[in-house]
């Protein structure tokens, strides 16, 4: 990498403090000059359209470019005395005149920006190892629905290579297949390939893309709550209660009541091994009535009252397919992702 490349790496140009800083402009170059080493060498420093820097040095005693300041493993104290000063007017013109980004490429900051707009998060930059890996994660759920990293592009292609800028997002498997047909996407780096998928941010996709399949990532981490009629995951074990049973003698049944549950949420009960599956859908009718019960295997304080509205065929909302929509673990009342839910309701009409 260049001194260049790396001293500007993840600013952006600001145009009008250039002409202030006293850059001329050249056709499409900006330019300027200044001597250093008592007036022994003059440093040129062109900047394009795009905001990308180059110097160069010149020795005015020969009236000839001075490039030992580059050259690798030149470690002689003059050759470094010119590369510092080189770089302290390099860091000056940065200070002055450029902004700082958070991502290395145009299209990473446009996304990155457009997700605080449209969701107010900021990027999470959370392991020292890996200072360009940046998380998006929803407020409410703390859940990630977006990581931007830099990487080589081999990691995606070995035929190719150079650092690029990626986004992974979660989305359905079906529609994973169908996105790796095209240009841009590529199975997940670092992420689960059958819920994950990459997009190179190097405007192959187009901005409006992305961030439409972004909204469909976020949507795996919204969960119901604090609405009107919140949605919850409950976990049933058939060892301890033989819920078919009590259910052939009546639709509405009493549940223990562990949360905040109000009168008209709807709970789904997760059915344990050997079911491993959603199998019942009920509306709430009663809450916080006061019950005490304590066994070996349960304590009760106050239960809810829960009418039977669907049933489920066993393995139809598997554990594997609720995994898929971000529900990894059942201990306890959970919300239901709004996701999963619109998933659901689907596939009951």
């Amino acid at each position: 990498m260049t001194i260049e490349k790396e001293l500007f790496r993840k600013t952006k140009i600001d145009f009008d403090k250039i002409f202030e800083y006293g850059f001329t402009k050249d056709q499409s170059l900006y330019k300027y000059s200044k001597n250093i080493m008592n007036n022994a060498f003059r440093v040129d420093i062109e900047i394009n359209e795009d905001g990308i820097v180059k110097g160069k040095i010149f020795d005015l005693s020969f009236d000839e470019e001075y490039t030992n300041f580059r050259v690798d493993g030149n470690i002689g104290s003059f050759a470094n005395q010119v590369k510092e000063e080189f770089k302290n007017i390099l860091r000056d013109i940065r200070n002055k005149c450029f902004t700082k980004e958070d991502f290395i490429y145009e299209q990473s900051n446009r996304i990155a920006k457009a997700i605080k707009e449209k969701y107010g998060d900021d990027p999470e930059f959370e392991w020292e190892k890996f200072p360009g890996y940046a998380t998006f994660r929803n407020k409410d759920s703390k859940k990630w629905y977006g990581v931007i990293m830099n990487v080589d592009k081999n990691k995606l292609d070995k035929k190719s290579t150079g650092e690029v800028e990626i986004i992974d997002i979660k989305l359905e498997p079906s529609e994973i297949e169908d996105l790796l047909k095209l240009d841009g996407f590529y199975p997940a780096y670092h992420m689960n390939k059958k819920s994950w998928i990459s997009m190179i941010l190097d405007n192959t996709i187009s901005d409006e893309k992305i961030m439409n399949l972004i909204e469909k990532s976020y949507s795996y981490t919204i969960v119901y709550k604090n609405n009107a009629n919140n949605e919850w995951i409950i976990p049933a074990n058939p060892k301890y209660f033989d819920i078919e049973k009590a259910l052939e003698e009546n639709h509405v049944i009493i549940w223990k009541q562990s949360t905040d549950i109000h009168i008209n949420d709807i709970v789904y009960l997760y059915v344990a091994e050997p079911y491993s599956s959603i199998m019942y859908k009920f509306k709430v009718i009663d809450v916080n009535i006061p019950y005490e019960y304590k066994d070996e295997n349960i304590n009760m304080q106050k239960v809810m009252k829960i009418d039977l509205i669907t049933r489920y065929e066993k393995g139809k909302l598997s554990f594997s397919k609720l995994k898929d929509f971000g529900v990894n673990a059942i201990r306890g009342p959970r919300y239901m992702p709004l996701v999963l839910s619109k998933y659901i309701n689907k596939m009951e009409r």
